[in-house]
């Protein structure tokens, strides 16, 4: 049993201390007004952070856990640094307030960097706090948060602080895949802290007090004479949008901290458990009539993927990653009939749900991250190809498509696939087809599946044939309609093995729900075998 869980009354523990001699009691007292200056922290100290608009590293602790449930680790822990005043200076904590506590009566291992303290800099005893309660989370397999308000490696104590990030790093890649791992940038987060934000599997932002960058303006002015603010360098905008870096962006700290205890009751505690469930929705039996009226029957009419993906998973709800980033894909967790999935879809709404580099990019890393927590994986297709263009063949789309053709061909949890309206050419393939592995894949009686569209598919087929007919536009409508009927028509794919059934669009949600129950204890690897038994 833990110290920690030890039940011992008020009474027992008073009269416990009344029998100690006076010296211990004394002592008692002492340290016990020590703890109390050290969580009080600095009035000054306080002030300045919540006039800045900011929590202290205790008042984000407080919304983030359960309440009451923080156990603190090495409260009392000061720097040994020499010179540059550093001996004079030696607050307890280091600058950081690190332990355990719970989510919903899940363990979880966390820091905050209190920006009260040296601004909250990395030193050799602050990294330190930090790598174990790293290790502790991968030991006992828990979820590892970092709340990081920091101005970067403390100068004063040198390479050591260097050295301290560098552990940290290691821990950081240790633990991935093993337990989920979350970085939430509330202050400034500079220089080698950034990393910390880019190895952790998902990363939050709040507000305009959020910047995370690996140079600050003064130095890009100094080295490019470039003039730019924090925000426009790293702000909780830029990295939501722009670098795709931030995973959700938050216009508070209290929501953004709120926010991370959702995104938690969606995640296992490692690698060997499953995502928290909840009951059965009846989701098997549940006709969605509103599918076929929300998609238009043509290809090329717009709508909106999250309407769809409302209309399929529980209650409507979603946690989408994200959201301001390679918008053309979306990807989010959600649950059907109460079990946790991940959902990546295309979305026609922006640029008309082609792949690009980013959209790749995002997708592939969100497929990787729920592969390796055992979150099944839904995929809806409706995807004219990949975004062309020199732009495009530059930043590297071959590469970034790769990424995401792998992580399908690689993932094990169960898949499914739901081919709404359009899958063409290297898309459909990369977009979990089963050519790839899927488990199961389905179609609505809109699909078109093919190398390409008809009307492309037509130019290239009968150039000449068009070049040379007396009413081009006749002929070409002739050949549109034959090309429909015998390749892209909505049972071609189904007639050859690729598709498992073309479903009713009113009953997505229940052919997933059925489809997931039936994959749920799908196997990584077949189960091993002595000997078969032969018919003797």
């Amino acid at each position: 049993m833990s110290i920690f869980e030890l039940d011992i009354t008020p009474e027992a523990l008073e009269e416990a201390v009344r029998a100690l001699p006076p010296s211990m009691a004394r002592l008692r007292e002492d340290l016990s007004r020590l703890r109390r200056d050290i969580a009080e922290g600095r009035p000054q100290g306080v002030e300045r952070q919540h006039a800045l608009g900011k929590l202290t590293a205790r008042e984000r602790l407080d919304v983030l856990l359960d309440e009451g449930s923080f156990v603190e680790l090495e409260m009392l822990r000061r720097h040994r640094a020499q010179g540059l005043g550093m001996d004079r200076q030696r607050p307890h904590t280091d600058g950081v307030v690190a332990g355990s506590g719970t989510v919903e009566g899940r363990r979880v291992f966390v820091y905050a960097q209190d920006f009260t303290v040296f601004g909250g800099s990395l030193g050799e005893a602050h990294a330190l706090k930090i790598q174990k309660v790293m290790e502790l989370a991968l030991s006992t397999g828990s979820p590892f948060i970092g709340l990081n308000d920091s101005g970067g490696a403390r100068i004063q104590e040198g390479v050591m602080s260097l050295n301290g990030y560098g552990g940290i790093f290691q821990r950081f890649v240790q633990a991935s895949g093993v337990i989920p791992q979350i970085s939430v940038v509330l202050g400034p987060c500079a220089g080698g802290a950034a990393y910390s934000t880019a190895l952790a599997d998902f990363t939050f932002m709040a507000g305009d007090t959020s910047q995370l960058y690996l140079t600050g303006p003064d130095v890009v002015e100094a080295v490019t004479g470039e003039r730019v603010t924090h925000a426009e360098l790293g702000g909780a905008q830029v990295h939501g949008g722009k670098s795709g870096l931030a995973t959700f962006v938050h216009d508070d700290e209290e929501s953004c901290l709120l926010a991370v205890r959702d995104l938690l009751s969606m995640l296992p505690s490692n690698n060997l458990g499953r995502p928290p469930a909840l009951p059965p929705q009846g989701a098997t039996a549940d006709l969605r009539p509103r599918l076929a009226e929300i998609v238009p029957a043509e290809p090329h009419k717009l709508y909106d993927m999250r309407l769809v993906m409302a209309e399929i998973v529980d209650d409507g709800d979603y946690l989408e990653v994200h959201h301001g980033w390679a918008r053309n894909v979306i990807c989010a967790l959600a649950r059907i009939d109460g079990e946790v999935v991940g959902v990546v879809a295309n979305q026609p709404m922006v640029l008309a749900g082609v792949l690009d580099a980013s959209a790749a990019q995002k997708a592939a890393r969100f497929v990787r991250f729920c592969d390796a927590f055992s979150i099944p994986l839904v995929t809806l297709v409706d995807v004219p190809g990949f975004l062309p263009g020199k732009d495009q063949e530059h930043a590297g789309v071959i590469r970034h498509g790769a990424k995401l053709l792998y992580a399908y061909c690689e993932a094990t949890v169960p898949r499914i696939s739901v081919v709404i309206r359009k899958a063409y050419g290297g898309a459909y393939i990369v977009m979990d087809s089963r050519s790839i592995g899927t488990d199961l894949a389905l179609a609505w009686p809109t699909n078109e599946i093919a190398v390409m569209g008809a009307e492309g598919a037509v130019n290239v087929i009968h150039r000449r044939r068009l070049a040379a007919a007396a009413d081009p536009a006749a002929e070409r409508a002739e050949l549109l309609e034959q090309y429909r009927q015998e390749l892209i028509h909505p049972t071609y794919t189904a007639e050859r093995g690729l598709v498992d059934d073309v479903i009713d669009p009113a009953e997505t949600r229940a052919a997933l729900a059925r489809g997931l129950a039936m994959l749920r204890d799908k196997r990584k690897h077949p189960a091993p075998r002595k000997h078969g038994n032969v018919p003797l």
